[in-house]
């Protein structure tokens, strides 16, 4: 559809045209950035309205997209938790959900859907702070992106990626950092002088893996060895790559910094941590980092559903059994996840409550050992 932006009898090129065309494009955004979802649009016209100059056919073409994208019905994904302390004294895993999170430009103004898992360790502290903070980081970083043209609509591949991954990497350092200056307690000091009321905050971290989901991608940040895992075409694709003491690239990185990788109870850095990234863990940071590895996977016809689970599920099942009984699950008497789901268990909202209960059933009947967190997306 082709929108015209001038008129012969105007001069487009006048400073008066301009400004008149940045305002309106200013006043896109600011009605997208406050979730504006209004069926119509309210143009201010003189009394006169012969002399009214504000018409659809005068706004930029990116402009009347945006609108359009704002206005599209656009329901969200249906989606089911589950999360058990399992054999562990204290519960550590955290699951935080934010269906429409928020429109940002670098999306078309189009819905972002948020989907997290984090595993404490040494306490839940890091885990609790993650699931409150990580997705409001997330939303200030994915609104503060400035798109030119049409890479709002993802128009150019590499450089659009890269601000969805420098919006994801920056998301995890501000809540690495944040950890780092927030005690127990509620006191906040600096990163290298933290509050004195609990030591054993030195020692409490988190794994975080983070799933945003659009219409068009599935983008995924991973730090530790809690796993995102896509199922398409009935067959498991590996999202992220546990981060644990022992991968050899994982390995290389650390001993280039002075670390060590010490076999206590499995291979630990320092002979402390089984991970080799985490938000926390303050005393380890020299070789713990909080940088996620990014994945982005461009969503296909064939795509089924998105398993995001801790090491609890991880450490019992595959990814290829997970997704099995996901599938089975999912399509079982009917095609469809939206509705009650009725099994020997009980009632559920959906098949995909369903589905995740049935993987921390198994993992539980398998002998985890650990807390366990599972969230399955139905991408159908």
């Amino acid at each position: 559809m082709m929108v015209s932006e001038h008129d012969d009898n105007d001069d487009d090129d006048s400073s008066a045209k301009c400004r008149e065309r940045r305002r309106r494009r200013m006043a896109m955004r600011r009605m997208a950035a406050a979730g504006a979802s209004s069926s119509s649009i309210k143009v201010e016209e003189k009394h006169n309205r012969t002399t009214a100059k504000t018409t659809i056919s005068d706004m930029p073409v990116t402009a009347i997209m945006s609108l359009i994208s704002i206005m599209e019905p656009t329901p969200p994904p249906v989606y089911g938790t589950m999360s058990v302390i399992g054999r562990q004294r204290e519960m550590e895993d955290e699951v935080s959900v934010r269906t429409s999170l928020c429109r940002p430009e670098v999306n078309g103004f189009r819905p972002v859907h948020f989907f997290g898992v984090f595993d404490g360790h040494g306490g839940r502290h890091v885990s609790t702070l993650c699931k409150e903070y990580m997705h409001v980081i997330m939303e200030e970083e994915l609104m503060r992106v400035n798109v030119e043209g049409d890479m709002a609509n993802g128009g150019v591949g590499g450089r659009y990626m890269e601000l969805w991954r420098t919006a994801i990497d920056r998301s995890f350092q501000r809540m690495d950092e944040m950890v780092l200056r927030m005690c127990v307690c509620g006191g906040v000091g600096s990163s290298l002088n933290m509050c004195s009321c609990n030591p054993k905050m030195c020692f409490m971290g988190s794994t975080a893996v983070v799933s945003l989901l659009t219409k068009e991608h599935v983008f995924v940040g991973n730090c530790g060895d809690s796993r995102a895992v896509l199922c398409r075409n009935g067959r498991p694709i590996p999202l992220s790559v546990d981060h644990k003491a022992d991968r050899e690239d994982e390995r290389a990185r650390i001993e280039g910094c002075g670390g060590k990788i010490i076999y206590s109870n499995g291979a630990r850095v320092e002979g402390l941590l089984a991970v080799s990234r985490a938000i926390g863990d303050r005393l380890l940071k020299k070789w713990v980092i909080s940088e996620p590895e990014i994945s982005i996977t461009k969503r296909e016809a064939g795509d089924e559903f998105l398993i995001l689970a801790s090491d609890g599920l991880w450490d019992v099942l595959s990814s290829e059994l997970a997704c099995n009984i996901v599938h089975e699950c999912l399509i079982q008497n009917n095609n469809s996840s939206v509705g009650p789901s009725v099994s020997e268990e009980g009632v559920f909202p959906s098949r995909s409550e369903s589905a995740a209960t049935l993987l921390v059933r198994l993992a539980l009947g398998r002998k985890s050992t650990d807390n366990i967190s599972v969230v399955v997306i139905d991408l159908k």
